[in-house]
C-alpha cells in the first residue's frame, strides 16, 4: 500500500480521533461569525494507517501528544522545519518490528568485511544510477562512470564515489554559474537539500520498520549523526532526487527560492517510480524492499542488497 505524504505549511490544529488524524484550521475555529455546521464541514480527517510521512512547516502548528503517539505507533516519519522552512528534525518510533532485539543483535554483530562489501555494492549502485541520470537528462554517454562502478573495491578504498561525484555534478548542472554541490551553495542546492531530507526520512522510516537501528551505519560513523545507516542506504536513491531537480531546473522554473510550488513537486519523491529486483514500484515501497534485504544480509541469509536500477 502506498503511504501518503502530508505537508502542513499553514497554521493548523492536529489531533487524533478514532484512528484518524483530524485537521482543524485556526482561522476557521476562531471566527465567531461562522456557524458550527460550517466549522464542522471544514474539519478534515485522514486515516493514520494511510500516512507515511508528515512535514510540519509552520511555527503555528499545534499537534497533540495523542496525535504524535498515534503517528509514531504507525511508523510515520514526522519532519519538523526550522525558521528557514527547511527540514531540521525527524521523529521515528523506537520500535518498528516484532523481532526487534534479534534484528538489533544481527546488525550490531555484522562483521567489518561484510559492511565493506555492502558499502561496495552501495557505491556501485549509486554510480550506475548517476550515470543513468546524465544519459537521460544530458544525453551524455558515461562509459567512464560505468567503468568506475565496476572498479569499486570493498569499502570503496579508492574513493571512486568522490571521483564519480566530481564528474557527475560538473555535467549535471555545469551550465549554472558558480554551482558546486554544497549545502550552502547556490541554487539548485536548496532543492537538493530539501529533496534529500524527504528521502532521508523515507529511508529512516523504512529501516525502523525493518527492525534496524538507523544510527549504526555500514560506512558513515559521525558521532553526532543519529541516522548514519539512513545516510548510507539512501545513496543509490539520491539520483532519483537529482533527476527530479534537474527536470525542475530544465523547465525554466525560478529556483532562487524554495516556494510552496517547488516543495510540492519535491514532496512527490516518495511516489517516484523505481525498479528493484525487476519490479516497478513507488520509491517508498522500493526502499522497503531495500531495507528488508539489508536485514537479510545482516542475518546471513543473502549477500546482496536489493538496490534500485534506474532505467
Amino acid at each position: 500500500m502506498i503511504k501518503r505524504t502530508l505537508y502542513f505549511g499553514n497554521p493548523a490544529y492536529l489531533s487524533v480521533r478514532l484512528s484518524q488524524l483530524e485537521i482543524r484550521l485556526p482561522e476557521v475555529e476562531k471566527n465567531r461569525s461562522l456557524n458550527e455546521s460550517f466549522k464542522s464541514a471544514a474539519v478534515k480527517q485522514i486515516p493514520i494507517e494511510d500516512i507515511g510521512v508528515v512535514v510540519l512547516d509552520n511555527k503555528q502548528i499545534t499537534i497533540t501528544q495523542a496525535a504524535l503517539g498515534a503517528l509514531l505507533d504507525n511508523n510515520v516519519a514526522v519532519i519538523t522545519c526550522d525558521e528557514q522552512r527547511m527540514p531540521s528534525g525527524l521523529m521515528l518510533p523506537l520500535e518498528g518490528n516484532t523481532t526487534q532485539s534479534e534484528r538489533f543483535r544481527h546488525q550490531i554483530e555484522a562483521s567489518l568485511p561484510l559492511k565493506k562489501q555492502l558499502w561496495q555494492q552501495t557505491i556501485q549502485a549509486k554510480i550506475l544510477n548517476q550515470s543513468a541520470v546524465l544519459y537521460r537528462q544530458r544525453n551524455l554517454e558515461c562509459g567512464n562512470m560505468e567503468a568506475w562502478s565496476r572498479q569499486v573495491k570493498s569499502g570503496d578504498a579508492d574513493n571512486l564515489e568522490g571521483r564519480a561525484a566530481a564528474f557527475y555534478w560538473q555535467n549535471l548542472f555545469g551550465d549554472i554559474k558558480g554551482f558546486r554541490r554544497d549545502r550552502e551553495g547556490v541554487p539548485p542546492n536548496n532543492l537538493l537539500n530539501y529533496g534529500y531530507a524527504i528521502l532521508r526520512a523515507v529511508v529512516a522510516r523504512s529501516l525502523v520498520g525493518s527492525g534496524l537501528l538507523p544510527t549504526l551505519g555500514i560506512h558513515h560513523h559521525n558521532r553526532y549523526n543519529a541516522y548514519c545507516l539512513a545516510d548510507d542506504i539512501m545513496e543509490p536513491y539520491r539520483p532519483y532526487v537529482d533527476k527530479l531537480v534537474a527536470e525542475i531546473v530544465d523547465s525554466g522554473a525560478d529556483i532562487s527560492e524554495l516556494t510552496k510550488e517547488l516543495k510540492s513537486k519535491l514532496l512527490s519523491i516518495p511516489v517516484l517510480d523505481v525498479v528493484v529486483n525487476d519490479r516497478r514500484s513507488p520509491l517508498m515501497i522500493g526502499v522497503g524492499m531495500t531495507t528488508a534485504s539489508l536485514y537479510r544480509c545482516f542475518s546471513g541469509e543473502i549477500r546482496k542488497i536489493a538496490y534500485p536500477t534506474m532505467e
